[in-house]
């Protein structure tokens, strides 16, 4: 089946895939070809496809994903392959993150927050594996 990530700057990927798992509002989502249409809000997480043998990873943050039974499209606000993540910088997002929903109650935005850290480790998470 064909896969397209694309974001509001780049078509990201544009491939034939065996398979892919998607981070949903429910949950990971498992799509083989043949798959039931669907349309889902994404959530931060980490797409992982595979074709030919190989898997290849990358990070998302919110967006949503079509899927038809040959293909799925996934129209995300962000997206890095695994190999284009600054860990140090994604580490320290994380850290940000983390300091600020720790001092919630104090003007803090604990929304924004929460989905910073989201995204932080799901960046975290595509480039560590």
């Amino acid at each position: 089946m064909k896969l397209e990530i694309t974001t509001p700057e780049r078509l990201l990927v544009s491939t034939d895939v065996d398979a892919v798992e998607i981070p949903g509002k429910a949950g990971y989502m498992g799509i083989l070809p043949l798959h039931a249409p669907l349309v889902s809000e994404l959530a931060p997480g980490m797409i992982e496809y595979k074709h030919g043998g190989a898997s290849e990873k990358l990070a998302v943050s919110w967006g949503y994903v079509e899927v038809l039974p040959q293909q799925v499209s996934v129209l995300a606000e962000t997206a890095e392959k695994a190999e284009e993540i600054d860990v140090p910088r994604a580490e320290a997002a994380r850290k940000r993150a983390e300091e600020r929903i720790r001092a919630a109650g104090n003007d803090v935005d604990l929304e924004r927050a929460m989905a910073s850290l989201g995204k932080a480790m799901a960046r975290l998470q595509a480039a560590k594996k």
